[in-house]
């Protein structure tokens, strides 16, 4: 419980509740929730990378079938939307839990190499899949239904993804202090001396996969409610790619520098959206120098350096 009550967690939920005073207009409350969405998918994969050291380039694959599966459950069985996100999540987690278990078993570029085929082959899937998926046209989405209430406007919409996020940030800081978070590093150290201190590799291994793929699948959901459509580029390449980018940027096992990392991925490029032709440019430099002047992530980085000035 100690979690609920730390300073981190207030100002998260201060910082939260101010947020809405920058909407200005639709742009960039729409810049901020859509931020609030894909920090939760990257909280959830810095569990698997940052947390247990198991690379994944292609996550995008989980966010792309929780919200494919949740879009055909509410347009083909009607389903409401709210038990349509449940049916994703399950089927999304049964699915991580059969790929885990092969894949793995392999370390390194293979894991990361399999996991960039796992996208791929999602994303196949549903550009061929057209009678459900539209192919790659994509789909339409109604929108996110309770009852009688349909979730619509920019506010009630970021209150539901900031309370999603929040859930996600005290989730992660609960595993990370508790006994199975201190396993889930020791498989990032070494997973030979994990074992020889009584941690069950394997079974950590694909717990936390699904856990990272659940995150996803419920953000993925929300997103294509909160879109209205959908396309297989959501389990493209390229999302894959950022949704790693924000982990390694933002600081790999820090909960906060990957909300950053998130913050910076969705956020820069709107910022530098007016200089035509250049944003990306600036995007990939600002990334490189990152990594290079920062190697351990934002977060990380500055809190060493800045405690060492305190010592």
């Amino acid at each position: 419980m100690k979690t609920f009550i730390r300073p981190s967690i207030l100002i998260t939920i201060v910082v939260m509740a101010l947020l809405p005073l920058t909407f200005v207009n639709g742009y960039i409350a729409d810049v901020v929730i859509r931020m609030c969405l894909a920090a939760t998918v990257a909280v959830g994969l810095n569990l698997l990378m940052g947390f247990a050291g198991q690379i994944s380039i292609g996550h995008a694959a989980f966010v792309a079938m929780g919200a494919y599966v949740s879009s055909i459950a509410v347009s083909r069985w009607d389903l409401p939307p709210l038990l349509a996100m449940v049916v994703g999540v399950v089927i999304v987690a049964v699915l991580a839990y059969l790929i885990a278990k092969p894949i793995l078993r392999l370390r390194g570029y293979t894991l990361a190499m399999a996991t960039l085929g796992l996208g791929i082959i999602v994303n196949m899937v549903l550009i061929n899949q057209v009678a459900w998926t539209g192919g790659p046209d994509g789909m339409t989405v109604g929108p996110m239904q309770v009852g009688g209430w349909v979730l619509s406007g920019n506010l009630e919409w970021f209150a539901v993804v900031a309370c999603l996020l929040l859930i996600a940030i005290i989730v992660s800081l609960n595993l990370f202090a508790s006994p199975a978070g201190r396993a889930l590093r020791a498989l990032d150290g070494s997973e030979v001396a994990a074992m020889v201190m009584g941690v069950n590799v394997s079974s950590f291994k694909v717990k936390v996969f699904v856990l990272s793929a659940v995150f996803a699948s419920v953000a993925g959901s929300l997103t294509a409610h909160y879109s209205g459509f959908i396309t297989p580029q959501l389990s493209g390449f390229m999302p894959s790619i950022e949704l790693a980018t924000m982990v390694v940027v933002g600081g790999m096992a820090s909960t906060f520098g990957v909300v950053l990392g998130a913050c910076l991925v969705v956020g820069l490029p709107q910022l530098l959206g007016g200089i035509e032709g250049f944003e990306m440019v600036f995007f990939g430099l600002a990334l490189m120098l990152t990594v290079i002047f920062l190697p351990q992530g934002i977060v990380p980085t500055l809190a060493r350096r800045f405690s060492k000035k305190g010592d």
